[in-house]
């Protein structure tokens, strides 16, 4: 590109001094003869008058005497009637420029001659300044011609590298501009596309890393469960057992479009009236396996019957992932808590282990940060599916830990007054 930049310009550039040099060199070379005819001109004329006033005065006329008054280089042929001709000077040969004949009052003429190389020096001479003047316009055009092609190269090299970075999956924006406003408006597209790429990587190493999380415990679970079918030989339990597999692959179903739909908008939800109770059961039933394994007990509490608004499925992701943060850090039996604050619904999950330690604090939810070389991904999904429904997940007390679930809580009919007793299930 620079190279025919370069070109281009240069080529412009001969263009306007061949069509100007030219017609300057023609039109200097007849303004330099028409010069000398006209000093020649008026040479014979003042040659003859001086002429003249010698022979009114009756003066001697001669070579000698007039040699003065003619200019070097020129000769001078002065003719009076009744003598001899007089020759002033060496006669040119060659080519010549000669005056017209000047006649004087007394029948006298004067003709005046000068050799043409006068003319042809003066012509050269104006040639040499008029190529010296086309020389310097044609090194002025090469250096101009030469910034501006590395301004707009340049810039278009920086761009291509840009282009390629992000073709290569590096999407960094460089934010760099070149005072060239097409050029700019090409890295500001790049930019954004840079950004827009960079936000989608992102969004997909999260959901890879969400997934990863979410659907860990569940097909654990799950494959607990084939596995007490395959040594099973009673119908009845295979039944129950294969009942309850369906019922979470559902559930793994409804994380994987939970957290697809996350993944393109974290605000979209889909939020509907639940009873609050058949999660909580729900999440009894699916982690009492674990916990008894352990040797640990969960239980849950509270005010029954309470109906909330959100996205079942997206409320027992959140209750999985704080049971699962108290199996996998805490001790000692884990409590389900539900109680009523204002028009909220709220879900307290705590243990009796030590809690989240003073320095995290309220970075528990940040991602990447775990107290004991875990993920730390766990509660940040679990917050922002609590938010994608309008919820929103608390941390109540660190030591021993409380983490409160809020929901927005509608009002359950019941055809007699009065208020349902709290509960305890194991």
């Amino acid at each position: 590109m620079r190279r025919r930049l370069i070109q281009s310009t240069l080529a412009v550039v001969l263009v306007v001094i061949a069509v100007f040099g030219v017609s300057l060199v023609i039109v200097e070379t007849r303004t330099i003869s028409a010069s000398a005819q006209e000093r020649v001109d008026l040479e014979a004329l003042r040659l003859a008058s001086i002429v003249d006033s010698r022979i009114l005065g009756d003066e001697q006329i001669s070579a000698e005497i007039l040699e003065d008054q003619v200019t070097d280089e020129r000769y001078a042929l002065v003719e009076i009637p009744g003598r001899d001709p007089i020759e002033i000077g060496t006669k040119p040969s060659g080519r010549v420029i000669q005056s017209k004949e000047a006649r004087g009052e007394e029948g006298e003429t004067v003709t005046v001659e000068e050799p043409r190389s006068s003319v042809t020096r003066e012509v050269g001479r104006t040639f040499l300044i008029i190529g010296a003047v086309a020389l310097l316009a044609v090194i002025a055009a090469v250096l101009l011609a030469v910034r501006q092609a590395n301004r707009l190269a340049s810039p278009l090299t920086d761009l291509a590298e840009t282009a390629e970075r992000l073709g290569s999956g590096d999407p960094r924006p460089r934010h760099k501009r070149y005072g060239v406003p097409e050029l700019d408006r090409v890295a500001d597209v790049l930019d954004s596309s840079a950004e827009r790429i960079a936000r989608m990587l992102t969004a997909e190493r999260r959901l890879a890393a969400d997934a990863s999380h979410q659907l860990r415990t569940p097909l654990t679970a799950l494959s607990m469960r084939l596995e007490e079918i395959t040594l099973t030989d009673d119908p009845d339990t295979v039944k129950e057992e294969a009942t309850i597999a369906l019922g979470q692959v559902e559930r793994l179903t409804d994380v994987v479009q939970r957290l697809l739909t996350n993944s393109r908008d974290p605000r979209t939800g889909s939020a509907v009236t639940f009873d609050l109770d058949e999660v909580i059961n729900q999440q009894l039933a699916e982690w009492r396996p674990a916990y008894r394994s352990a040797g640990r007990a969960i239980v849950s509490s509270g005010k029954r019957h309470l109906q909330a608004v959100g996205t079942p499925g997206a409320v027992a992701q959140v209750l999985a992932a704080l049971i699962e943060n108290s199996l996998m850090h805490g001790g000692g039996t884990v409590a389900l808590r539900t109680r009523v604050t204002g028009n909220q619904a709220v879900v307290e999950v705590t243990d009796e282990g030590e809690g989240v330690p003073a320095e995290l604090g309220a970075r528990i939810f940040e991602r990447a940060i775990s107290g004991q070389n875990s993920t730390g991904i766990g509660l940040a999904v679990a917050r922002d599916l609590a938010e994608a429904d309008g919820g929103r997940l608390e941390m109540l007390q660190a030591q021993p830990p409380v983490f409160g679930l809020f929901l927005s809580r509608t009002p359950k009919k019941r055809a007699s007054a009065g208020q349902e007793p709290e509960q305890t299930v194991r």
